[in-house]
Order: structure tokens, then C-alpha cells, then sequence
């Protein structure tokens, strides 16, 4: 993944100008279509799912995703690139995400 090519530099900006929950959910209206949105957002639940040591048959009922999807999370989340571990932390540390413990 070339991350400093133009047109990549040129997506991040965008991103990181946002400033309103609003202009975050036109701006991914209009990028991405509302299933690619909902897919998105159910892989950042199981991280988060994963992040509490919830189990992986929990994680697919809760958010249908497939066991491999679960698992490309899981790689993603325990891996270098610390993407989804950034968010989380940011999300629980601003409050707007409660963290929830234990198994279900």
C-alpha cells in the first residue's frame, strides 16, 4: 500500500479535516455505499468485541460477520499496524463508546 501517494495523502487529509459527526457521515455517505459503511462498522464492534475477550461465536452473532472476517480483525488488532487499537482508545477515552467487560 502506497500510503504517500497523492491521491492517498489526499484521502487522509479530507479525513482529518472533519470536524462534526455530521460532516464524518456525509463525507462517507458520499464515499462509500451504505453497505460497505455497515461492513465497516461491524468490523470496528468485533475489534472492539475482541478488545473485551469476547468470543468469536459471540462476535458472529452479534455482528453476522464470518469467522474469517473475525479473524482478519483479530490479526489486524494484535499486529503492527495498531490502527484499531488507536480508535478504541480514543473512542473509550472521549466517552462516547462504553467499554464493556466480560463474556456474554
Amino acid at each position: 500500500m502506497n500510503w504517500k501517494s497523492k491521491e492517498n495523502q489526499r484521502l487522509i487529509q479530507g479525513i482529518l479535516a472533519l470536524n462534526t459527526e455530521n460532516e464524518a457521515e456525509r463525507f462517507l455517505r458520499d464515499l462509500m455505499t451504505e453497505k460497505e459503511i455497515n461492513e465497516f462498522a461491524k468490523r470496528l464492534k468485533a475489534a472492539e468485541m475482541l478488545t473485551e475477550k469476547r468470543s468469536y461465536s459471540t462476535i458472529e452473532k452479534e455482528t453476522g460477520l464470518s469467522s474469517t472476517t473475525i479473524a482478519r480483525v483479530s490479526r489486524w488488532l494484535n499486529g503492527k499496524g495498531e490502527g484499531y487499537k488507536t480508535i478504541i482508545t480514543k473512542l473509550h477515552h472521549h466517552g462516547s463508546v462504553p467499554l464493556r467487560r466480560g463474556l456474554s
